[in-house]
């Protein structure tokens, strides 16, 4: 072997009990699990697990590491809490397939995602490209999702209308070429412009391509407050007409008018689950939101482009009628609830010279200013270039824990890794669910958390030989401490990494060593074959 792990307790994937074993590491690939009383293997390196739980390494079924992953060969911020793959192309805005004049369009609109990328040699256009690019060598493996508002700006802009036949064509083009170039299924953000112009017919069509493949679809729904049920069911009757899997991204049950309604929500998919549909979901371990500014603006402001809504902020009573939607309306953009500024916290900015905003709600910076927070709102918005991203504190802890309890529930981090104040669970997801969750709330056992973190997410992804700790799978493992692992961030100290997670592994290679990052890149990018 080229690496033996003594007497681990191997917590392998599948929720069963947890047994010790030593493991056997060959050539990236799990080549021995040997109980007491079996031989036991010899390796050129053997390394004591010394009382740590031996696990599949973590998939991150929603990541926003586009850039990050070319840009950071460290990305400590996943590596270090056994983070092994991540999904990318969330939210349906991501960096291909495009042309020129589509990727300057989705770096502007995402920038307070993943920044502007201008240290980054964007010289892919394709998503078997960007797959390319990722194989040069990344901190940790990836797979990607087909984003449709990038594919609706590249075949028809920001146009709020319908596609035409052509228009339409060209997207489900663009989706199966991007299927058969390697990505997992496709995305979208229905609150975000402009996949939110998209009808359900529209939608359909595409994920009749994403199921032709073997993929999923994964869309962030038009509601996660007022008429969030509705919306899910929206979801779950699109995808099961399109005879499409699907995949819930980040599916919580936001706002005070959804609190304690996550059982709601579980009804209505075991209904569905029961009658056959293919469904999973992810969540993050915490309860406010994370996003930018401008997506809480109404859709007919995002008409046109990024250009356009600067030009309506500009205008005075254009930006009176986005005031009266966002406070008076609720806009679809804060899913159609009325906007309480004391909830929005400004995490991070573009300018440097506008951190004052940073850590505040936009009402405690209205208070400061004597002004209205629309006022304060609005100006943040144009002087930062719709860069700023925010925290949403708009969550409830009973719908949390509720929702990870069920049976298709896997982790997603949703980590956007801008700004100066961001959201703990880009550094903090995975720890948090086995240390806060599992070990000291006993929302489930340490072995079903596992699972939720492992298998499940490799078989929505249909990996064949990933998220178990099992003979002849790929040596992607974490080696934790179940009595001392938690995430070190928190709202305060929100880069802070996690601790009792000694060593990850990529393809048997350590990427974390003794709390440590190493300089080793191992991961690639993790393309599905297609099925025809």
């Amino acid at each position: 072997m080229d690496l033996v792990i003594r007497d681990a307790r191997v917590i392998d994937g599948s929720g069963g009990a947890s047994y010790r074993a030593d493991v056997g590491i060959r050539d990236g690939r799990i080549a021995a699990l040997r109980r007491p009383g079996e031989p036991r293997p010899s390796g050129a390196r053997t390394l004591d697990a010394d009382g740590l739980a031996l696990a599949p390494g973590f998939i991150d079924m929603h990541a926003h590491s586009d850039l990050a992953l070319l840009r950071d060969p460290d990305h400590s911020a996943k590596a270090a809490q056994g983070v092994t793959l991540e999904v990318l192309g969330q939210d349906g805005l991501s960096y291909a397939p495009v042309d020129d004049r589509t990727l300057a369009e989705v770096r502007r609109a995402v920038t307070g995602w993943n920044g502007d990328g201008g240290d980054i040699d964007f010289d892919w256009r394709s998503v078997g490209g960007y797959l390319d690019r990722l194989d040069r060598g990344i901190a940790v493996n990836a797979a990607y999702l087909v984003p449709q508002g990038t594919v609706r700006m590249y075949a028809l802009g920001w146009e709020d209308r319908p596609a035409t036949r052509q228009e339409l064509d060209r997207m489900r083009e663009l989706v199966a070429e991007g299927l058969a170039q390697g990505a997992v299924g496709m995305s979208s953000g229905l609150t975000y412009t402009p996949g939110m112009y998209a009808p359900d017919a529209e939608l359909a069509e595409l994920c009749e391509v994403v199921a032709r493949y073997g993929g999923y679809y994964c869309p962030h729904h038009r509601s996660y407050g007022a008429g969030a049920l509705e919306a899910y069911e929206e979801m779950v009757t699109l995808a099961r007409e399109a005879g499409c899997a699907l995949h819930l991204a980040h599916a919580t049950m936001n706002f005070g008018v959804n609190k304690g309604r996550a059982p709601e929500l579980l009804t209505l998919l075991d209904e569905a689950l029961e009658a056959g549909a293919d469904i999973t979901l992810d969540t993050y371990p915490y309860t406010p939101g994370c996003t930018t500014l401008v997506a809480m603006l109404p859709s007919w402001a995002g008409a046109g482009g990024p250009a356009a809504v600067l030009e309506r902020l500009r205008h005075d009573a254009t930006a009176e009628r986005i005031r009266h939607d966002l406070e008076v309306t609720g806009s679809d953009g804060c899913h159609g609830v009325p906007i309480e500024w004391d909830t929005i916290e400004i995490s991070g900015v573009s300018d440097p010279g506008l951190a004052s905003y940073v850590g505040r709600t936009v009402a405690e910076s209205a208070q400061q200013r004597g002004e209205e927070p629309w006022t304060t709102a609005r100006r943040l918005l144009v002087d930062d270039g719709l860069g700023s991203t925010i925290l949403q504190h708009v969550g409830h802890e009973e719908n949390v824990r509720r929702i990870m309890r069920h049976r298709v529930h896997t982790g997603g981090s949703d980590g956007i890794l801008q700004g100066d104040k961001p959201h703990p669970r880009a550094y903090g997801t995975f720890p948090h669910y086995l240390g806060h969750y599992a070990r000291d709330l006993g929302v489930l056992p340490l072995e079903e958390m596992v699972a939720h973190l492992t298998s499940r997410p490799a078989a929505r992804l249909r990996l064949p030989d990933r998220g178990l700790v099992k003979e002849g799978y790929r040596a992607d493992m974490v080696l934790f401490d179940p009595a001392t692992v938690a995430a070190g961030s928190s709202f305060e100290h929100p880069r802070a990494l996690p601790v009792g997670i000694p060593y990850v592994l990529i393809d048997g290679r350590f990427v974390i060593e003794d709390g440590r990052r190493t300089d080793v890149l191992a991961g690639r990018s993790v393309r599905r074959t297609p099925v025809r």
